[in-house]
């Protein structure tokens, strides 16, 4: 789940929030808890919205009498990532902590700081999933939770005073191409209404470089080849030219930007599932959001995450079986009810209750069918490396510079090819 860069793990939702729920039980599978001396309290550190809410932790708790959860939610992915490494293999981490998918390489080096995946637990989920939480020693080390698959969420009424569908199927009609369609379909809408057609170059440009399936670093050596490939510095400019003039420059978890979704700053975002619930919340007073079930150029998977046990950890046991808890698939369907995020589990994904789910508050837009569909799209699952996470943080940095007027397009690739050549 991202969100440093705008992937899911930056979103602010506040100051750290600590969820204490009690209770009284026994280990996941009936075991280890009681043994290993009565009542315990387990935490689990997570950014953003996991969909752990204080009624889904209770449900564990009924049923494991002697456990309390306790929930911490870091108020961005930066804070919950300079806190994971400074403690990784210390003191002070909670027994279960959450990663999210662009810090895992760096997470990586440090896989034997971390308890491993019971194995009969591996066929669970994606193969993708698993092989990327999977060190070279063929332990797997993070419990996959979702993954972000990517729709387009657009404004029905805004499209409606611009002359543009409305109707979903008609919205992926018009939306299906490539990235050069889409920003056609803009610079109608702009010139119909002189309105912003998208929030942000940081947003699009996401959208384009997870489509490339090697941006950063070389998959067989690891070097950095970000400055010298093409396809990155293309992605960077077709964002940039569109930006000039479909841009509401409103920068990813910026107050503006949460308050642009209910004030009509911008007509469409792309939104992977759980972005659902960043639009509801900022904009619960709006009844035109809706869900396109198209992506441009095919598909694209942004963020996901992971849940990981400290193996110096006080109750390592029973953090693995809370874990495992929390991301069997019909945990994960619930999460996703709750929060849009889009299980990475093999049998959830077939599951009639998430094929048949629903969104009110997007005009009961079918998002079970929706975002398995354009899971089903995504046919590039991009090489993040090592040095992926600071790589792209400066490639956003560099894009709002150009768009908060700061620097040229040139002079800000210039920079950010300084940057980049520093790392390493």
């Amino acid at each position: 789940m991202k969100m440093s860069i705008p992937t899911r793990s930056m979103i602010a939702l506040g100051a750290v929030a600590a969820l204490a729920l009690g209770a009284t039980g026994c280990s996941s599978n009936d075991s280890g808890t009681e043994g290993s001396g009565g009542k315990i309290e387990l935490t689990v550190a997570t950014f953003n919205d996991f969909g752990y809410t204080d009624a889904l932790l209770q449900e564990y708790m009924d049923a494991h009498p002697g456990v309390t959860v306790v929930h911490n939610k870091a108020a961005t992915s930066n804070d919950a990532r300079a806190n994971y490494f400074q403690k990784l293999g210390k003191t002070g981490l909670a027994d279960i902590e959450a990663i999210e998918v662009d810090w895992l390489p760096e997470v990586m080096n440090y896989s034997d700081l971390l308890a491993p995946v019971p194995a009969d637990l591996k066929s669970r989920w994606l193969d993708w999933k698993t092989e990327a939480a999977t060190d070279a020693s063929g332990n797997l080390i993070g419990y996959g939770t979702d993954i972000g698959p990517e729709a387009v969420c657009y404004r029905a009424d805004l499209f409606e005073k611009a002359g543009l569908p409305t109707d979903r199927d008609e919205v992926a009609k018009l939306l299906t191409g490539d990235w050069a369609d889409f920003f056609a379909v803009g610079d109608s809408y702009v010139k119909a209404t002189g309105d912003a057609w998208f929030d942000s170059a940081g947003s699009i440009y996401q959208g384009l470089v997870n489509q490339i399936a090697a941006a950063y670093e070389d998959p067989s050596t690891g070097d950095i080849i970000a400055t010298e490939n093409p396809e990155v510095k293309a992605a960077y400019t077709q964002t940039l030219d569109a930006s000039a003039t479909q841009s509401a420059k409103l920068g990813q978890w910026s107050d503006d930007w949460y308050a642009g979704m209910s004030n009509g700053a911008f007509a469409t975002m792309l939104c992977p599932g759980w972005m659902l619930t960043q639009i509801e919340g900022n904009a619960k007073d709006v009844k035109g959001w809706d869900i396109a079930n198209v992506f441009p150029n095919g598909g694209g998977n942004w963020g996901g995450s992971y849940l990981t046990v400290p193996a110096n950890g006080k109750h390592v046991k029973e953090a693995q079986e809370l874990a495992d808890w929390l991301t069997s698939p019909e945990t994960m369907i619930k999460t996703f009810k709750a929060a849009g995020t889009f299980p990475s589990q093999q049998e959830a994904l077939t599951d009639q209750k998430l094929l048949d789910a629903t969104n009110p508050f997007f005009n009961d837009a079918p998002i079970g069918r929706i975002f398995s569909d354009r899971a089903a799209a995504v046919t590039v699952s991009p090489f993040k490396g090592q040095h992926y996470f600071e790589i792209n943080d400066a490639m956003q940095k560099a894009l709002t510079r150009v768009e908060d007027g700061t620097q040229q397009a040139d002079a800000s690739w210039k920079q950010w090819v300084s940057e980049v050549s520093a790392i390493g």
